[in-house]
């Protein structure tokens, strides 16, 4: 009895001791292949691989954008689209001008999470490119396709512009509206709803306010604009030409 409980104990043992130096000779392996790891060669190309572009040609189209136009660094535009002197578009938003044309007139903000778009044809035989002309706001999260926005209009957050839907000069969509394809918003009018319906005539002292908030959004946008610069690394260039010269700035 005391020699069969002996043996069993040894065996024990052995299995234990066995295991210990399987794990041993297991973790020398890993750690000879963690440094077989291959180092990055010093003449090796540094790629920008930050999962977006800005500007996508598509095939002979290239989005246009002003010289002093600002356009945040994570959109997209895409395709036929041109944003004019001093428009503005914000962050997340995405014009995608593969069908036809977008345009962003002057002194126009296209703000943020805005989509864009524009369809081949219009069913209403109205034109089926999107043109948001001079001084026009259109707030955030908003959906506009294939519509045309007449200038100093301010088109609520949330709202959704269809195919072929007209808004008139002087003119305000509340948020959360929804106008229908063919859709006219006459100038000087205040709409709201879904779909959207008359609610009042505008007074003349909130048509003056108009382009005004597109003024203001400007000058926000400026601000922005001054702090972006593009990826780039000709400061590199310009640090070891101060080195050369010896200047110390």
């Amino acid at each position: 009895m005391a020699t069969s409980i002996a043996a069993r104990l040894s065996r024990k043992a052995a299995a234990s001791a066995f295991s210990a130096h399987r794990h041993v000779i297991s973790s020398r392996c890993l750690a000879t292949e963690s440094a077989k790891t291959i180092s990055p060669s010093s003449d090796r190309v540094k790629w920008d691989y930050r999962g977006q572009r800005k500007i996508i040609p598509l095939g002979q189209w290239v989005p246009k954008v002003a010289v002093d136009a600002y356009v945040a660094p994570n959109v997209v535009l895409a395709g036929q689209v041109t944003v004019y002197d001093g428009a503005s578009v914000w962050n997340g938003c995405v014009l995608r001008g593969d069908l036809n044309k977008i345009t962003v007139g002057f002194c126009s903000n296209v703000q943020e999470r805005c989509v864009i778009h524009a369809a081949w044809s219009s069913p209403t035989g109205l034109p089926a490119e999107t043109s948001i002309e001079r001084f026009v706001t259109i707030g955030a999260y908003s959906l506009l396709r294939s519509c045309t926005i007449e200038p100093e209009c301010i088109i609520g957050q949330h709202s959704i512009l269809m195919e072929g839907s007209l808004v008139e000069t002087h003119s305000i969509l509340e948020a959360g509206s929804v106008v229908p394809p063919g859709r006219r918003i006459p100038t000087g009018e205040l709409w709201a709803g879904n779909p959207a319906r008359f609610v009042r005539a505008l007074t003349h002292e909130e048509t003056l306010e108009i382009p005004k908030l597109a003024v203001a959004i400007n000058d926000l946008s400026k601000e922005h604009f001054s702090e972006f610069l593009p990826y780039s690394t000709v400061y590199l260039e310009v640090e070891k030409l101060k080195k050369s010269l010896g200047i110390n700035i």
